[in-house]
């Protein structure tokens, strides 16, 4: 694997902070993380995906990228993805597949519906596009959509608990595979969640994942007239995305390859090599 480069870019003010890998005239990949994260949880597979130009964003207010205060910048997934999509124009990334894990999901596919000439595909890891993949784990934060009263903001702040990230790592994981998960990746996101001023940003977000699930039916819509190329690796053990929301893709987009990996969330903890064998197979085709 050619080396990994760690840079910071200015898009329209905001310090960007992103992974580079591999050669830059290969067909480019970006990778788009989810919550609590950044682009250190694809730290295992890059390395598998020599053959392609790998880009890994942190999104703005996670990881290394500014977190700008919330007097200064609205967090919504339609700002950040507003943000991501220059931030590939400044980079100079002009066609790409698409990696979408969790977050990365909506703002992925966003950039997308705006822009379906650049994107070459999709590759989605428990990144959801359908009502039928959300769990009864959502609950919670559906209680805040429908009624944003502090005492329902106040009950969510549990999911930023150290303990919760960590239980977002482990759920789902086989007994036999928990010692794969090293603590770097959750111990690094509670640092970033500790941050002052970062839990308001999150129960901002947590508020308008509504706006996602309104546009489940665009992005489903930008799947049947597109067909993009579309390989869904789940983790079948998640907690917040279920299979179902993986099959669904199916029904858009008939081609759509699905693989189920008995791991949880965090799927590239246990299993970056296999799925990094599933990407390259099905990009190289």
């Amino acid at each position: 694997m050619n080396k990994v480069t760690f840079r910071k870019i200015d898009v329209d003010g905001h310090q960007i902070a992103y992974r580079e890998a591999g050669p830059k005239d290969a067909p480019t990949i970006l990778l788009l993380h989810g919550f609590p994260s950044s682009s250190h949880m694809f730290r295992d597979l890059i390395p598998h995906l020599s053959d392609f130009h790998v880009v890994a964003p942190d999104l703005l207010g996670f990881g290394q990228s500014d977190m700008p205060g919330r007097d200064t910048f609205t967090y919504t997934f339609d700002n950040i993805a507003a943000v991501m999509d220059r931030f590939t124009e400044v980079v100079g990334i002009d066609h790409f597949a698409l990696y979408v894990f969790d977050y990365g999901a909506p703002v992925g596919l966003r950039i997308a519906v705006k822009h379906p000439e650049r994107v070459t595909a999709i590759i989605s890891q428990n990144g959801n596009a359908y009502t039928e993949g959300l769990s009864d784990g959502w609950n919670p934060i559906r209680a805040y959509w429908q009624d944003a009263s502090e005492e329902n903001r106040n009950a969510l702040r549990a999911f930023l608990a150290p303990e919760t990230t960590v239980w977002q790592y482990l759920h789902g994981v086989p007994d036999a595979a928990r010692e794969q998960v090293g603590p770097d990746g959750y111990s690094l996101d509670n640092f970033y969640l500790a941050r002052p001023g970062a839990t308001d940003i999150q129960l901002d977000l947590f508020g308008d994942y509504k706006s996602n699930v309104a546009l489940y039916p665009a992005f489903q819509a930008y799947f049947r007239e597109h067909n993009p190329p579309l390989l869904a690796v789940w983790g079948k053990n998640d907690p917040f995305f279920l299979p179902a929301g993986a099959e669904a893709f199916q029904r858009d987009i008939p081609s759509a390859q699905v693989r189920f990996f008995d791991t949880g969330h965090f799927a590239l903890e246990t299993h970056a090599k296999e799925i990094a064998e599933q990407i390259n197979t099905f990009l190289r085709r």
